[in-house]
């Protein structure tokens, strides 16, 4: 009989082991908060529960966990020694978010946390000053003849980058898919334990099918495992993970010249390729599964056609 495994199926625990016990224990509460109320994905909470893990292990790392025992002055000092010199303002939003967040959790659970949110200040941000980063055409064109063209795996990368680019998929729901989540005949993919712990039915496109249906039956490893991407380490087969998604579609960037584009650049290039198309915002939301219709807003400032009608001629020139 095999001894029963004792690693931890929270896939945040490890990162729990650097600190003190009863820190570590106070962890494991709020991320199955965040996790089963919240609805929060892996990876959002881990970013979350390392800010977290340092603001207790800065004032409790010898004694109890105690919000009471926290001030307004703890959390100052905090913030300063975070931000310190060369911080982001994205980071500093991060920390500020992610504390109110904490405190909002240990209000729920009887602490008086409000003198303590008046020295969280987030940075100034304007909404929809930025533009998205997308893909022209021609470099769309490009991204797949490199990938398809690749040395180890091409039909696996070309599979990954083409659910990016028609379905709008995150690295982690590319991860995460599964051989049972692929209806053939019906033509559709279920995305489950998405960033809003949904289930969603969508639209297999033929060029992201016929991408999938290569790879599973000229390149996959003959495996049991259910993960449709999977991967041999050590001799054992293991889904891949969203941060080598992640990784792929960035080299595959930096390899046709475009060394500042991420993962996300795809999903922003599907959402403004149907804008420019003639979807709207409340179509364009629906696909790339947005919460708030505010997510989608920045893509707007994408509808160059649309803008165009809308533009003033310039002063002195021909009507």
């Amino acid at each position: 009989m095999k001894p029963t495994s004792l690693r931890p199926t929270n896939p945040n625990a490890r990162s729990f082991a650097s600190f003190p016990a009863h820190i570590a224990d106070e962890l494991h509460r709020y991320d199955a908060y965040l996790r089963d109320v919240r609805g929060l994905a892996t990876e959002t909470r881990k970013n979350r529960l390392r800010v977290v893990g340092l603001l207790l292990r800065y004032k409790f790392e010898q004694c109890a966990v105690d919000l009471g025992t926290l001030r307004p002055d703890d959390i100052h000092k905090f913030i300063s020694i975070q931000l310190g010199a060369g911080a982001s303002t994205s980071y500093a939003s991060h920390l500020a978010v992610t504390l109110r967040c904490y405190l909002r959790y240990r209000t729920v659970c009887g602490d008086i946390t409000g003198k303590l949110f008046t020295v969280i200040l987030s940075p100034v941000h304007w909404k929809l000053a930025s533009l998205p980063r997308t893909l022209k055409q021609e470099e769309v064109v490009r991204l797949l003849d490199t990938v398809a063209g690749a040395q180890h795996w091409p039909k696996r990368s070309y599979a990954i980058v083409r659910l990016a680019l028609d379905l709008g998929l995150r690295s982690g729901e590319i991860a995460h898919l599964m051989l049972h989540d692929i209806d053939w005949r019906a033509g559709t993919v279920i995305l489950r334990g998405t960033k809003s712990l949904r289930q969603d039915v969508m639209p297999l496109p033929i060029e992201s099918g016929q991408a999938l249906a290569d790879y599973l039956q000229q390149e996959r490893p003959m495996t049991c495992h259910p993960a449709v991407f999977v991967r041999r380490i050590a001799g054992r087969d293991e889904p891949i993970t969203p941060m080598a998604v992640q990784k792929l579609i960035k080299r595959a960037c930096c390899r046709i010249g475009l060394p500042h584009y991420s993962a996300h650049a795809l999903r922003h290039t599907l959402a403004c390729r149907l804008v420019e198309n003639g979807s709207s915002l409340k179509e364009v939301a629906d696909l790339l599964r947005h919460r708030s219709l505010n997510s989608t807003l920045i893509y707007a400032k994408l509808d160059t056609p649309k803008l165009a009608a809308v533009a003033l001629p310039w002063p002195g020139s021909q009507p």
